[in-house]
């Protein structure tokens, strides 16, 4: 969000959340970047606890639909752009017949794969690319958290012929000052993001 406000009005959407009594996705954004109430949509499904999707939703006696979630994102694509957060990974179930990426091939947004920047990231990330690529979705770029990693990141851009377009440490404490500062000056430096939005 703060990276991506200089493209002009942008909305911040989390459709599934889960373990809403534990983590809010959405209110942690807002605290971070410091979102106006008119940055978030609040809308979407929220389930009481931390498992996956499909799961949490069954326990709660619910299915996810949807059909409904791609109808909130339309109506809300009319007015403004959205940054849209997954739930769980790209192959995570969230209904009996479909994926989180039947959900991004529905929304039809260019992906950013968040990857840990330590040991097991490159295999991990390239499962998520090849995934992706199978099914034809759009991926921006990879954003890497952790300790900076060269090798790391050389192997995810060459295997995955991707771009890593930021690694953020650890910050300890997260405060929106030092996220603030370390996206204004090293994610995204190509601006490719900004372009993919139009």
């Amino acid at each position: 969000m703060v990276r991506l406000r200089t493209a002009g009005p942008i909305r911040y959407w989390k459709p599934i959340q889960t373990g809403i009594e534990l983590d809010d996705d959405t209110a942690t954004v807002a605290s971070l970047a410091g979102c106006a109430k008119s940055e978030l949509l609040g809308d979407g499904i929220r389930l009481p606890r931390p498992l996956s999707p499909h799961l949490s939703a069954r326990l709660a006696g619910t299915t996810i639909d949807l059909e409904s979630i791609a109808s909130t994102f339309s109506d809300a694509a009319a007015d403004s752009r959205l940054v849209v957060e997954g739930a769980g990974g790209a192959l995570v179930p969230l209904n009996d017949r479909e994926l989180m990426t039947d959900l991004m091939a529905r929304l039809g947004l260019p992906l950013v794969i968040a990857a840990r920047s330590t040991l097991g990231t490159i295999n991990h990330t390239l499962l998520t690319i090849e995934a992706l690529r199978r099914r034809s979705l759009t991926i921006a770029g990879v954003v890497m958290v952790g300790p900076e990693n060269a090798d790391n990141r050389a192997a995810i851009e060459q295997y995955g012929c991707v771009p890593v377009l930021g690694e953020m440490p650890m910050f300890a404490p997260l405060t929106p000052d030092r996220l603030s500062a370390w996206a204004e000056h090293a994610l995204d430096r190509e601006r490719r993001l900004t372009e993919l939005l139009g």
